[in-house]
């Protein structure tokens, strides 16, 4: 029996126990009072007071800005002059110097109300130490930590991606990892901020049981109504687990080409040669035509004139590619012996050699641009000729002429 009158005072005391806005709301209503309450002449030094911590404050940030706007431009100036790894740990530097003004400015704004209540005569010790004000800084903390979390997150992976692709021995894999990164980083991240967001509905007194429970009705509700979603994402996981396509890759989907610039959680984006970014939901991407997988290749058909030596022609070409696969600037990006392949096809006004160079990825239009120069300059040295298209003129008979000019009208009364 006591030990159910102890259950019902317990019980009492929550019901009668206000909540945490209502703490809120008490609390600042007290304030307000107090300060309405001040004598005029108080009220006025406070004000000046409180002008003052103000202008320190700003004066702070304002100094500390211009410090930091001082190594960041330091740090882009070095950056310009390093090589690319110098620079990306130099980008992950400015990025984590925002981080820190970002987490300054706002320690400095609560030091500056904190301040600015003591000035007014609030107890803020006192008012921390209470239910409501300890709630409150955890609800501060928890924000803080979760927005730190992450950051940190987003920062250890790119830095560990990167770091995997330094030390790997193949491009290819390098290019996956980093393909890799930002889809690790959207998960870790997300998953962060849901954790966050639930230990401040539980901070503020919601129960989260009941959330969470509707909200796996939700999710299977919006499940079937964003299939489409769910596809791009495990699409999107199997172009990368399978290796089909990676950032840096050119590709073609659709009619639409260009170098991979980004992978993200639900799509993929080419830029193209017009600096133009095409946008594709991996769902769409169904079939990629990809370029630069491995190894790529230049393929050469080249027109000649019915008048020429094909030999001779081919003789020719096949001394072109072999100088240029010899060249030492060149010739490191060509992986497989100059390949002629012969007369590929005979067209009304041209007979059409073929021949193939294989390079390094991305390198095919480099070596093609080089091998186009070269071989123009071989035929007009051996004097190949290329094929000039013409037009066929029917000649008209001599007696269909004459009569033609007896029959046109004389000019001012001359014949």
């Amino acid at each position: 029996m006591f030990a159910n009158a102890e259950t019902s005072e317990q019980a009492a005391d929550v019901a009668t126990k206000p909540g945490f806005t209502e703490q809120v709301i008490a609390s600042t209503t007290g304030a307000v009072d107090h300060i309405l309450s001040l004598d005029p002449g108080v009220a006025a030094l406070n004000l000046l007071a409180s002008a003052i911590v103000v202008a320190l404050a700003i004066g702070l940030v304002w100094g500390v800005g211009r410090v930091l706007d001082y190594w960041l431009a330091r740090v882009s100036v070095a950056g310009a002059e390093a090589q690319e790894a110098r620079a990306r740990e130099e980008a992950r530097t400015r990025k984590a110097a925002r981080l820190t003004w970002a987490l300054f400015r706002f320690s400095v704004a609560l030091g500056v109300v904190a301040v600015l209540l003591d000035v007014w005569g609030i107890d803020v010790r006192a008012w921390l130490s209470g239910g409501a004000g300890a709630r409150l800084v955890r609800l501060v903390l928890v924000v803080l930590l979760a927005t730190a979390l992450v950051e940190l997150a987003g920062f250890v992976i790119k830095r560990l991606i990167d770091g995997f692709a330094r030390r790997s021995g193949d491009p290819r894999r390098a290019a996956q990892l980093r393909t890799l990164g930002p889809l690790l980083t959207g998960s870790a991240q997300t998953i962060l901020v849901v954790v966050g967001v639930l230990t401040v509905l539980t901070e503020i007194g919601l129960k989260v049981g009941p959330i969470l429970a509707s909200a796996g009705v939700l999710g299977i509700a919006v499940g079937f109504g964003a299939q489409t979603l769910v596809k791009d994402f495990l699409t999107g996981v199997f172009l990368i687990a399978e290796d089909v396509v990676s950032v840096g890759d050119n590709v073609q989907i659709g009619s639409s080409s260009g170098t991979v610039e980004a992978m993200t959680l639900r799509t993929i984006r080419l830029r193209d040669a017009n600096a133009t970014l095409h946008i594709f939901p991996y769902s769409e991407a169904q079939v990629i035509h990809n370029r630069t997988k491995v190894f790529s290749s230049y393929l050469a058909e080249i027109p000649i004139s019915y008048d020429n030596d094909v030999d001779r022609a081919l003789e020719v070409v096949r001394k072109v590619g072999e100088g240029l696969q010899a060249d030492p600037q060149y010739g490191r990006m060509i992986t497989r012996p100059f390949e002629v392949m012969g007369v590929d096809r005979l067209a009304d006004n041209a007979v059409y050699l073929k021949a193939r160079l294989t390079t390094q990825p991305r390198a095919q239009w480099e070596i093609g641009r080089e091998f186009n120069r070269r071989l123009k300059n071989a035929f007009d040295a051996e004097g190949v000729l290329t094929p000039v298209k013409t037009t066929p003129v029917a000649a008209q008979p001599l007696e269909e002429q004459l009569p033609a000019a007896a029959e046109t009208p004389a000019i001012d009364g001359k014949s």
